[in-house]
């Protein structure tokens, strides 16, 4: 668990890496605030009492994404490497099926970095933010609600087998390992009483954020997702917080689904697979 002058400390480096890049980091601070004590996921460099690197290593049942950064003064001299050499033995221990090194699109360095490790691209992913244009409408048909019960449990990894492409101990481990963000609210969709689809909605510093947004295979197509993302926007607009959401290039549909409803782009990540 994560001390909060450790927190502070990994904030304040953010700050100076993103300021000097011109980028922004995605070190995932609902996360960081919720680890676990009897978990090795987060690797530090101090010289002189200073974090002068950090790197963040996030499990989603057998797969885990890794971000770092080190101070601009400070690099070139193998900090880096160090931490990730870390990260990357204890991704072994814990048997990670799949590796995931995650930059920012516009960072220079780290394509420089990348050059030296044995990966390939894998997946770009959008940040996208709501921009009100026009009024969203409340479909009373459809209910966005919290996950309570064993079978909305139940619900919640089949959507993530079926939608995401984790098998079921997989899925089981992932719901497990986040059931306990403090700053998370699951929801499940239901049209007519029935379990259609379900959404993750985190609220923080004035943003909230969707994440993990399926709705099952045989139901798409219908209007469902448009309507459960209008009416979860609406809400949070309500609220004052800004709303995003991330979706990867190239899933097509989705993209012209969350453009429909008002999101832009205005940041982008890039994902390489570790060749291990």
């Amino acid at each position: 668990m994560l001390t909060k002058e450790e927190l502070k400390n990994i904030k304040t480096l953010q700050e100076i890496c993103e300021k000097e890049g011109k980028l922004q980091l995605k070190l995932n601070f609902n996360m960081l605030e919720s680890r676990s004590e009897n978990r090795k996921e987060d690797f530090f460099h101090y010289e002189d009492d200073k974090l002068i690197g950090f790197l963040g290593s996030y499990y989603f049942g057998n797969k885990v994404e890794i971000c770092g950064m080190v101070h601009p003064d400070y690099r070139r001299r193998g900090i880096f490497s160090k931490l990730l050499e870390e990260a990357l033995e204890e991704a072994k221990k814990r048997e990670a099926r799949t590796i995931l090194l995650n930059a920012p699109s516009e960072s220079q360095s780290a394509k420089e970095f990348l050059k030296n490790i044995p990966c390939t691209l894998s997946m770009v992913e959008y940040q996208m933010k709501w921009e009100k244009v026009s009024e969203l409408s409340d479909d009373q048909t459809l209910t966005v609600r919290p996950s309570i019960s064993g079978d909305d449990s139940e619900a919640e990894i089949q959507l993530d087998v079926q939608c995401f492409g984790l098998n079921e101990k997989e899925a089981r481990q992932y719901r497990l390992e986040t059931k306990d963000l403090d700053t998370d609210a699951r929801l499940i969709i239901e049209v007519d009483g029935k379990i259609v689809g379900k959404m993750r909605l985190s609220e923080m510093n004035g943003e909230a954020w969707i994440f993990g947004f399926a709705v099952f295979p045989e139901l798409q197509g219908k209007g469902i997702g448009r309507k459960a993302l209008s009416k979860v926007v609406k809400m949070e607009g309500e609220k004052g917080f800004s709303i995003f959401l991330e979706v990867e290039a190239k899933n097509a549909h989705a993209l012209r689904l969350y453009e429909s409803c008002g999101f832009r782009s205005y940041h982008s990540q890039e994902y390489y697979e570790v060749n291990v």
